[in-house]
């Protein structure tokens, strides 16, 4: 299926909505202006396999953008619009995209971007050379072979330098359904009933991946600008909607509302809620079920794309903390030697017969990412229970080990982001003469809580009481924010070069 499939049912069905002012981007429009703007693209020499890279904010013209690529076989890459001038440089010139699509405001993050492969930087609302420019000149009548292209994304550099995650890309006739997507379309009854809201930014693989299924399916998207949680619920009230994805801090602030606040707009038009991308605190996922019923459901991939595990609410409730069973791939809990684990004991996780990818200019970062049996591993940590559920206990990169003992943060963090003096936390490992490292937790105090002596007391006692003293803070550092993607990804990297040594210990 495509757009334009429903543009020729339903030509004014909207194909999104951006939340902020109400602007509308029909199914008509979607699926015109991604022709022209293919065409545009083709008259000046694109051909299937070039690349293209998008710097955009969450506005209407990104799904223009992205559908254009996807009918003339393109690779395209949504770049990230908070990273500095060198971070986007980086992308494009690595990427070899040969177009970039830029917004005025985000223009001054490519002034002076020097890039070999670079032709144009479209910025799109320009009168002259800008985007209806473009559009109003193009011969869709050119057009005629189109072919399924595909997004290109880049890691998040939690790590490092970001990489370019490449798959190989089939060229299949545009219409056809990637299977990834149908992964997601069927298991959550995505159709042309969907009302979809995003609220994140469309640069990640997953809102830009669903945002796009949805439209392939004849859904609408209700696109938000930015995160808010008031706004997410009066939204689904509004648009009744049936669908949206989140991440577990997105959770967490919605349960920080207030009583009178959760219950003061009409959910019931929910169906979906979606979680993904971090593991969710199971106190987190209790009270979500609790407030919106067994509609949350959860799934574990990552923009590799290699391998998928899902769970429904009702397994989850058999399975608290587990984030499914695989789908696609399978997989295998191996140690530091590539030996298998057996059931319930933690190592790395690999994914066996899953779809392979390569990290593109680097060979050398994707043979490390693969064993001689051809599996792959991103470096997540877990375990599987006697019926194959997935569990998450964190990263091999954040793993603190303290006296020779492995200490897994995310154990810790879950706990501590509950707690109601704390609006968001951290923790790390920073170096101890004696045991190597100990554990230092990084928070963010809530709204009139005094951040003191006092405070970092409460929270390790509180960590004490609820889990084995080993693993809990030694100290407590107090921070305005932490540094967050908006998929929740914490950059641990960040917090390991701020806080070399604890200074606010009890």
């Amino acid at each position: 299926m495509k757009p334009d499939d429903t543009a020729a049912l339903m030509p004014d069905k909207p194909a999104a909505v951006l939340a902020g002012d109400g602007s509308v981007l029909s199914f008509a429009e979607l699926s015109e202006r991604s022709l022209r703007l293919a065409s545009a693209m083709a008259a000046q020499g694109l051909r299937s396999r070039d690349h293209v890279a998008i710097l955009l904010e969450n506005r209407l013209e990104y799904f223009v953008a992205a559908w254009a690529a996807h009918r003339l076989g393109l690779y395209y890459t949504p770049v990230n619009w908070h990273l500095q001038p060198g971070e986007v440089a980086h992308i494009v010139a690595d990427s070899g995209a040969r177009w970039l699509f830029v917004s005025r405001e985000l223009a001054p993050l490519v002034t002076g971007l020097q890039s070999e492969s670079l032709e144009r930087v479209i910025v799109i609302e320009d009168s002259v050379a800008g985007l209806a420019t473009l559009l109003s000149r193009a011969d869709i009548e050119r057009l005629i072979d189109q072919r399924e292209g595909q997004a290109m994304f880049y890691s998040s550099g939690t790590t490092g330098q970001p990489k370019g995650i490449k798959r190989n890309l089939a060229l299949d006739m545009y219409g056809t359904t990637p299977p990834w997507e149908s992964l997601i379309t069927d298991a959550y009854n995505v159709d042309a009933e969907t009302v979809y809201l995003c609220p994140a930014p469309l640069y990640h693989a997953a809102p830009l991946g669903w945002t796009m299924a949805v439209q392939r399916r004849g859904g609408t998207v209700i696109l938000m600008e930015r995160f808010d949680p008031r706004e997410v619920l009066r939204l689904i009230e509004q648009y009744r909607v049936t669908h949206l994805q989140m991440v577990p801090t997105h959770f967490v602030q919605l349960l920080k509302l207030s009583r009178a606040e959760r219950e003061a707009f009409d959910l019931s038009s929910l169906q979906v809620a979606v979680h993904a991308a971090a593991p969710c605190p199971v106190q987190v996922k209790e009270q979500m079920i609790d407030w919106w019923g067994p509609i949350v459901y959860e799934y574990y991939a990552y923009s590799e794309g290699s391998g998928f595990a899902r769970i429904s609410p009702q397994e989850w409730l058999a399975h608290k903390g587990s984030v499914g069973r695989p789908v696609l791939g399978t997989v295998r809990i191996l140690d530091e030697h590539g030996k298998e684990l057996p059931t319930g004991e933690p190592g790395v996780i690999w994914i066996e017969g899953g779809a392979d990818f390569a990290y593109h200019n680097d060979q050398a970062k994707t043979a490390s990412v693969h064993d001689a049996q051809g599996r792959t591993s991103v470096g997540d940590m877990g375990y599987v229970d006697a019926e194959g559920y997935l569990y998450l206990t964190d990263r091999v990169s954040h793993m603190i080990i303290s006296g020779g003992v492995n200490i897994y943060p995310q154990e810790v963090e879950n706990l501590l982001v509950m707690h109601p003096e704390l609006a968001d936390a951290a923790v790390i490992g920073v170096p101890d003469a004696e045991y190597g490292e100990r554990v230092l937790a990084v928070v963010v105090p809530a709204e009139g809580v005094q951040a003191d002596a006092a405070l970092a007391a409460r929270l390790i006692e509180y960590c004490r009481s609820n889990i084995a003293h080993y693993k809990c803070p030694k100290a407590v550092e107090f921070v305005d924010s932490l540094p967050r993607l908006p998929t929740g990804k914490l950059l641990k990297r960040h917090l390991r070069e701020r806080f070399t040594l604890p200074k606010t210990s009890v």
